[in-house]
C-alpha cells in the first residue's frame, strides 16, 4: 500500500486518532483498514458509547444476554464498553510495539457522574485498569479541581492518563504540573518510566463556537464600517490562537529541569491532544481543525467524518511555528472588544462536564429501555 496523507503525517511527528468506537468498526474490518491508512490510536467518550447502543442492534444480543443473567444496567454498560475497548485495543497491538509505546492507545472515560469525587474517580479508574487489563489503554479524567489529585495518584501507579476536557491555558499548565507530579511519585519506585503515558486532550472547536456567536452579536451591534471589518476579521481565529497559546506552554513545561531530570528515567512527554476538531460552522474549511494544528509531537483525535475528508484532500504542512505573537495578538483583540476566553474556557469545562454527565445517563437508560425491551420480545416468543 502506497503512505496515505495519515501515514505521511505521522513520519512527520503528529499522530492521527479517530474518535469513535462501535460494534461494527470492530467486526466489519474497517477498522482494521483504517490501521493499514496509518490511523494509529483511538478515543471514546459517553456520547460516542450512547449513539453506537442506541442506534444499532449489534449490542442488542450480550445486552438480552446479560439481563436474563440478573446483571444490572451500570454491569451491562460496563460488560459492553469494556468488550469493546479491549478488542480495539487488541487491534491497535501491533502498531502499540512497533511505535515502541507512542502510539497505539484507545481511551475509555471513567465514569463522568464521580467527576467531582475524587476518591470515587480514583477507585473507578483502578478498578477498570484491572478489568481491561490492557498495556495500550488510557483512562479519561477531566481537568477538574476534583480531577487533577485523581490523575496525580493514577500516574504514581502507573496508570495511563488522558487527562480531558482542557480549555484553557491556565488547564493545561495545572495538568502538565500534575503530570509532572505523578512521575517523580512513580520515579521513586521505577527506574523505567516508558511505560506510563498521557496525553492532554485540549479541546478546540467548541470555543469558536462560542467566540463566533458572541462576535455575530457585537458585528450586528457595530454601525462603524472600520470597526465592524475589525469584528468579522476575528471569526473563527479564538480556537486555534488559544490552543497555539497551549503547545506553547507545553513546550516550555516539557523542557524545564524537571521534566529532564525523570526524562532519565525514559519518561515520555504528556503529548498534547486536540480534540473536539470537527469542523461545526459549515462556512469554514471541513479540516480547518486538523490543518491549522499540524505540529510535532502532538495528536490529533478525529470524528469519521473529519477523518475521511482529511484523506480525501489533507496535506501535511507545520501549521504551528515558534512565533506566537500573532495568536496572542487575537487573544488580546477579543479581550479588548469585552471577550474573556479565559472566562468562555471556564464555561466550555463547566458544560462539558455536564454534557458527558448527561451522555451517560442517556447511554443507561437506552440500555434500561433496550434491555427490557428484549426480554418482552423474548417473553412473547415464549
Amino acid at each position: 500500500m502506497s503512505k496515505t496523507v495519515i501515514h505521511k503525517l505521522t513520519d512527520f511527528g503528529q499522530s492521527i486518532w479517530l474518535d469513535n468506537i462501535n460494534r461494527f468498526l470492530i467486526e466489519s474490518g474497517k477498522l482494521g483498514q483504517m490501521i493499514e491508512m496509518g490511523l494509529s490510536g483511538l478515543t471514546s467518550n459517553p456520547t460516542i458509547f450512547d449513539k453506537a447502543i442506541s442506534e444499532s442492534q449489534s449490542y442488542d444480543a450480550r445486552i438480552a444476554q446479560f439481563k436474563s443473567a440478573g446483571k444490572s444496567t451500570f454491569e451491562i454498560y460496563d460488560d459492553l464498553t469494556v468488550r469493546d475497548i479491549q478488542d480495539a485495543a487488541d487491534m491497535f497491538g501491533e502498531v502499540y510495539k512497533s511505535s515502541g509505546g507512542l502510539n497505539g492507545y484507545v481511551s475509555l472515560e471513567v465514569d463522568p457522574r464521580i467527576a467531582s469525587d475524587t476518591e470515587a474517580t480514583l477507585k473507578e479508574a483502578q478498578r477498570l485498569y484491572r478489568k481491561v487489563n490492557r498495556p495500550n489503554v488510557m483512562f479519561k479524567i477531566p481537568a477538574t479541581e476534583e480531577g487533577f489529585p485523581a490523575v496525580e495518584e493514577l500516574l504514581a501507579l502507573g496508570i495511563n492518563i488522558n487527562v480531558t476536557l482542557i480549555f484553557s491555558v491556565e488547564q493545561y499548565v495545572k495538568t502538565a504540573q500534575i503530570f509532572l507530579r505523578g512521575l517523580e511519585k512513580l520515579s521513586r519506585n521505577s527506574d523505567d518510566l516508558s511505560k506510563t503515558a498521557s496525553v492532554a486532550s485540549v479541546f478546540v472547536s467548541r470555543v469558536d463556537s462560542v467566540i463566533d456567536k458572541a462576535l455575530d452579536e457585537l458585528i450586528a451591534r457595530e454601525e462603524d464600517s472600520q470597526k465592524k471589518t475589525k469584528l468579522i476579521s476575528l471569526k473563527g481565529k479564538a480556537a486555534v490562537a488559544n490552543s497555539s497559546l497551549i503547545y506553547k506552554k507545553s513546550k516550555e513545561i516539557l523542557s524545564t529541569e524537571d521534566f529532564k531530570r525523570l526524562a532519565t528515567k525514559k519518561a515520555r512527554l504528556q503529548r498534547v491532544l486536540w480534540a473536539s476538531t470537527s469542523t461545526k460552522n459549515p462556512g469554514y474549511n471541513d479540516i480547518k481543525y486538523v490543518s491549522e494544528l499540524i505540529v510535532k509531537n502532538t495528536v490529533n483525535t478525529l470524528p469519521g467524518n473529519t477523518y475521511e475528508a482529511f484523506l480525501d484532500h489533507g496535506n501535511v504542512k507545520e501549521a504551528l511555528k515558534d512565533n506566537f505573537k500573532d495568536a496572542e495578538n487575537i487573544i488580546n483583540d477579543l479581550m479588548h472588544i469585552g471577550i474573556d476566553v479565559n472566562k468562555v474556557c471556564e464555561k466550555l469545562l463547566k458544560d462539558g462536564v455536564a454534557a458527558f454527565q448527561n451522555s451517560f445517563s442517556s447511554l443507561l437508560s437506552s440500555i434500561e429501555k433496550k434491555a427490557d425491551s428484549l426480554c418482552l420480545e423474548q417473553n412473547a416468543r415464549g
